[in-house]
């Protein structure tokens, strides 16, 4: 299922992310595409809020993986600066997605072949000013709900 939404300032863009994060659970995993300059920051702060992070986010680029503290653990990677599969082991990428948070992968699209855990595909496009498309993917359960739940107003 595809679902293309429109926002039309940061605080519609972040309202969406949290919305989505009120809905996440032990496990689930969000890979988050889109250009620099793209609003994937705003969104990940969204979806931190929804699940009860009160620390602040930024983008984590220089660091790699940011971890924070909510009702459930968020672990908020940045695989921009990555260029080999290797370095996904050694920044322990697949220990926090097969974990009890949430794990939330920038720049996701850069290792399609190696990310094949079950997920919630986010792609953001500025469309100008603040304005932001942001394209929702879900094959599987339950982030069909998620997504069903969006477009339904439930």
């Amino acid at each position: 299922m595809e679902v293309k939404l429109e926002t039309l300032c940061e605080a519609e863009t972040e309202e969406l992310g949290m919305r989505i994060g009120e809905q996440l659970f032990p496990g689930a995993v969000i890979y988050l595409d889109g250009e620099l300059g793209a609003g994937k920051t705003v969104f990940a702060r969204g979806i931190a809020r929804g699940i009860g992070v009160n620390t602040p986010i930024t983008s984590p680029t220089f660091i790699l993986l940011q971890q924070h503290q909510g009702q459930l653990p968020f672990y908020h990677f940045d695989l921009y600066r990555l260029d080999h599969e290797d370095d996904l082991y050694e920044i322990g990428l697949d220990e926090c997605l097969d974990g009890k948070g949430v794990s939330l992968i920038e720049w996701a699209g850069k290792f399609s072949e190696y990310l094949h855990w079950p997920a919630l595909s986010v792609t953001i496009k500025n469309l100008g000013a603040d304005r932001r498309q942001i394209l929702l993917r879900a094959e599987e359960e339950p982030y069909l709900q998620i997504v069903q739940g969006l477009t339904t107003g439930r």
